[in-house]
């Protein structure tokens, strides 16, 4: 609203089984619910929607989930209001409570948590998809991703498997983080297939979230490209997904899906079988990876972690074969990017 691969794919699958049940407030309030065990006390602050996105949100449950396993403690877990506009008080409402970490899912707290943080210096921070160098809180930790460097193997893999030379990127909010997605994703197209035909779409414009958690609109706008001629559409719109999902199978076509391995996380057989690969942006491990750093007493605020190619935090999921017969040439255009021999493009 409000993108090696394939073992952990399987991994963070069996996290989703768990993380798949009802958001914690269908609509939008906040909520909490506590895991119990160990000293460590985590606070976790979704985007819209929460959890039960079977993407976004409960990638990062699912990575808050394997580091309680690790470390053990309990969480806390907290989801936006139907305007979202109550993000400060879910973040200062944990660390009140003496959670700590806490960790706030989705560039849309970049706009207020530089606020928080001042306020509760003994709190360590993790801000999903918002860099904190110019916040310049030491009590602040950017997890970023290279989002554009799997839309492009998304890209590859459309352009090699569309008959009809027509494909199309959903994106959630008109807003430059997505913009990443939508132009990693032309631009590998592009380079497996040149002149190929990409729409663009997005659900809602710069400021409002809604994007992300409105299914019914998902389905209308993919609908929409499958009848002017696209064949496969690539979603980077959180809940919304599930509607692009929808109308694949509606009209017999393919897509994408994001973040997580949506092929695993689907209950509906028909829509499993219409997803052709996804685009990991491993959320679940960027956030299993931060709690255990501040278990261990190493995490270095005022710094952004980047996840990207090189460091597997994207990539491509396999699940359901739909793309083993491409995989030699995905791998290539991978090693390419790694190498620093195709710089992808952000915007």
């Amino acid at each position: 609203m409000k993108a090696s691969v394939q073992a952990l794919a399987l991994l963070l699958a069996g996290s989703m089984a768990l993380a798949a049940c009802a958001s914690d407030d269908k609509s939008g309030g906040s909520a909490s619910s506590e895991s119990s065990g160990g000293d460590l006390k985590i606070g976790l602050a979704y985007d819209t929607g929460g959890r039960g996105d079977r993407s976004f949100n409960d990638s990062a449950f699912a990575g808050v989930q394997a580091a309680i396993k690790d470390n053990g403690g309990k969480v806390s877990e907290l989801t936006p209001n139907a305007d979202a506009s109550n993000r400060a008080d879910l973040l200062t409402q944990l660390a009140d409570q003496g959670y700590n970490p806490v960790i706030a899912v989705g560039f849309a707290y970049g706009d207020v948590i530089g606020d928080v943080v001042k306020q509760y210096p003994d709190t360590q921070f993790a801000i999903i998809d918002s860099s904190v160098a110019k916040i310049g809180a030491d009590n602040l930790t950017g997890l970023l991703f290279a989002e554009e460097q799997g839309s492009f193997l998304a890209g590859v893999a459309a352009a090699l498997k569309t008959t009809t030379n027509h494909v199309g990127f959903v994106g959630g909010v008109d807003q430059a983080l997505i913009h990443k997605f939508e132009a990693g994703f032309k631009a590998g197209a592009e380079a497996a297939k040149p002149g190929i035909t990409v729409d663009v779409q997005y659900l809602s414009p710069n400021g409002d979230f809604s994007g992300f958690n409105d299914p019914a609109k998902g389905q209308i706008t993919a609908q929409g490209m499958f009848d002017s001629g696209a064949d496969i559409v690539y979603h980077a719109a959180g809940g919304s997904g599930v509607g692009v999902f929808q109308a694949a199978a509606a009209s017999n076509k393919r897509a994408i899906g994001v973040d997580s391995d949506q092929y695993n996380t689907v209950d509906d057989p028909a829509l499993k079988a219409v997803i052709m690969t996804s685009m990991l942006k491993r959320v679940d491990n960027a956030v299993q990876t931060f709690i255990g750093n501040f278990a261990d007493g190493k995490v270095e605020g005022g710094k952004d972690v980047v996840n990207d190619l090189s460091t597997e935090g994207v990539g491509l999921a396999t699940s359901g074969g739909f793309i083993d017969d491409i995989q030699s040439q995905i791998d290539d255009y991978r090693q390419k990017i790694i190498d620093g021999d195709i710089k992808v493009p952000t915007s």
